[in-house]
């Protein structure tokens, strides 16, 4: 069984194909984390089709009655960031941090460097992750991290996190683009891809 061939999605109509239904509705959430099943699932049914993910994200944080919401920031997205941060500020309070904090030189890590000519900070999604903890937000938002920095940020949040932009400096921030593009996706050969198909039942089960 593999999730992505299957033409029915027959789990949508309460088919248990793996068998994990029994052990989620024996699981003992926490009241947070039931809360949010529950927003999530409003949100869902009530927005479809109707609003934006900015929109989404304000009356999701404003259901969980979330107070403090930290605004983790690539710096090559300030711009963005900041509007995101002015639009939710109206309703929370909101820290930004961006990806430069501490001034790291890139070089006391060894890091590759964009340019020899300059001082490099590195990127420091654990600084980020470090300083919105000790603020302790209810919530953090990424706007535009690299890859591998949204993974480390979100490896150490103590908070829940989602995330608002995905970057992609080739696409304008639409990853997704390179799965809508015939132009992209021709560069993206079977040869050098896994295929989705050999995935078995037995790899994806928990």
């Amino acid at each position: 069984m593999n999730c992505i061939s299957c033409e029915d999605k027959e789990c949508y109509q309460g088919k248990d194909c793996f068998g994990l239904a029994k052990k989620i509705k024996k699981m003992k959430f926490s009241s947070e984390t039931l809360k949010m099943i529950k927003v999530a699932s409003k949100i869902e049914a009530e927005y479809y089709m109707k609003s934006p993910r900015l929109k989404e994200l304000i009356d999701f944080c404003q259901r969980m009655d979330y107070k403090k919401l930290g605004l983790a920031f690539c710096i090559g997205l300030s711009e963005e960031a900041s509007l995101l941060g002015q639009i939710l500020q109206r309703n929370f309070k909101v820290y930004p941090a961006c990806c430069k904090i501490g001034g790291i030189d890139k070089r006391y890590y060894h890091l590759p460097k964009i340019s020899s000519q300059r001082y490099e900070a590195m990127c420091n999604p654990v600084g980020q992750a470090l300083f919105l903890n000790k603020l302790k937000v209810d919530l953090n938002i990424i706007c535009g991290l690299c890859i591998g920095h949204d993974i480390l940020f979100t490896k150490e949040s103590r908070a829940p996190v989602t995330t608002f932009i995905v970057k992609d400096r080739v696409l304008a921030h639409n990853p997704a683009g390179a799965l809508y593009s015939k132009y992209h996706r021709d560069k993206f050969t079977q040869k050098n891809l896994c295929s989705l198909q050999d995935i078995t039942s037995q790899q994806i089960l928990l």
